[in-house]
C-alpha cells in the first residue's frame, strides 16, 4: 500500500490572465515532513488553498489517500483527515489556549467522542506541544511565536492524517524554532504527513526529507535538502549565495 497521503497532479490555477500555479505535481507522504518553499508570490498559499478546497483549480487533480477530492467541499476533505494552519493567525484571541483547543474538539465531536475524551485529548496535546504553562492564559496575552504553536495544536485536535503548515515559525524566537523543529519531527515520527511552507530555510533543511520549490507558480526543483541546497535554479531564484545550514 502506498504511503502517499496527499497528491496534486498537474494543478493549475489562473486568475484572469495571471497563472498563480502552473502544472504543479507534488506528494506528501506519511511519516515525513515535506517542504514547499519559494519567493513571496510563488503560489505556495494558492496551492494550499486549492488542496483544502478554498480555491478551485483551473485544471489538474487533488488526491487524498488515493481518492480524487478535486471537487469535494473543504469540510469533506477535513473529514478525510486534512487540516491546515494559515499565514495570519486564525485563533479566538479572547479565549484561553485550552479553550481554543476545546472549540476545535467540539466542532469535530462525534457520537463516540464524548466531552471527557476531548478534555483528555486537549491535555495530551497541550503537553505534546509544550503549551501546558500557558494553557489557561488568553491567546491575546501570549507571544506570537507561542500562538503559532497553539494553531498547530488546534489543528491536531481534528485528528488529521495530513497537516498543512503555512509559515508556522513566523514570529518565533530561535529557541522556539528549535523546539518547534523537534515537535514536527515527533509528529512525523508518529505517522503524520506534514507539508511545510516556510521561509526559515535552516528549519526547512533540518526537518524536511523532501522539498519542492515554486517560482512564479511553477515547480522548478524537487529533491532532498542537499539537492535543493545545491540546485543552481533554486540558488538563482530563491536561496541566493548565502550559506544555508
Amino acid at each position: 500500500m502506498s504511503d502517499t497521503l496527499l497528491e496534486t497532479r498537474g494543478v493549475t490555477v489562473r486568475f484572469g490572465g495571471h497563472t498563480a500555479v502552473d502544472d504543479v505535481s507534488i506528494a506528501v507522504t506519511a511519516g515525513a515532513v515535506t517542504g514547499l518553499i519559494g519567493p513571496n508570490g510563488a503560489g505556495k498559499t494558492t496551492l494550499f488553498n486549492t488542496v483544502t478546497g478554498l480555491q478551485k483549480p483551473t485544471s489538474g487533480q487533488v488526491f487524498l489517500d488515493g481518492v480524487d477530492v478535486t471537487r469535494a467541499a473543504p469540510y469533506k476533505r477535513a473529514r478525510r483527515g486534512l487540516a491546515r494552519t494559515f499565514q495570519r493567525l486564525e485563533l479566538f484571541l479572547s479565549l484561553s489556549v485550552r479553550d481554543n483547543l476545546r472549540v476545535a474538539g467540539d466542532m469535530h465531536r462525534t457520537a463516540t467522542r464524548a466531552r471527557h475524551d476531548i478534555d483528555a485529548e486537549t491535555d495530551r496535546l497541550l503537553e505534546l506541544t509544550g503549551l501546558t504553562d500557558v494553557a489557561d492564559r488568553d491567546v491575546s496575552d501570549i507571544p506570537t511565536g507561542r500562538a503559532r504553536v497553539v494553531e498547530v495544536a488546534r489543528a491536531l485536535m481534528t485528528r488529521p492524517r495530513v497537516l498543512l503548515l503555512d509559515e508556522p515559525a513566523s514570529g518565533q524566537t530561535e529557541r522556539e524554532t528549535d523546539d518547534f523543529a523537534d515537535l514536527l519531527c515527533r509528529l512525523a515520527g508518529d505517522g503524520l504527513g506534514i507539508c511545510l511552507v516556510e521561509h526559515d530555510l535552516p528549519l526547512v533543511m533540518r526537518v524536511c526529507s523532501r522539498i519542492h520549490v515554486l517560482d512564479y507558480g511553477a515547480l522548478i526543483a524537487s529533491g532532498s535538502p542537499e539537492q535543493i541546497r545545491n540546485d543552481p535554479a533554486v540558488i538563482a531564484a530563491y536561496i541566493g549565495t548565502e550559506e544555508v545550514a
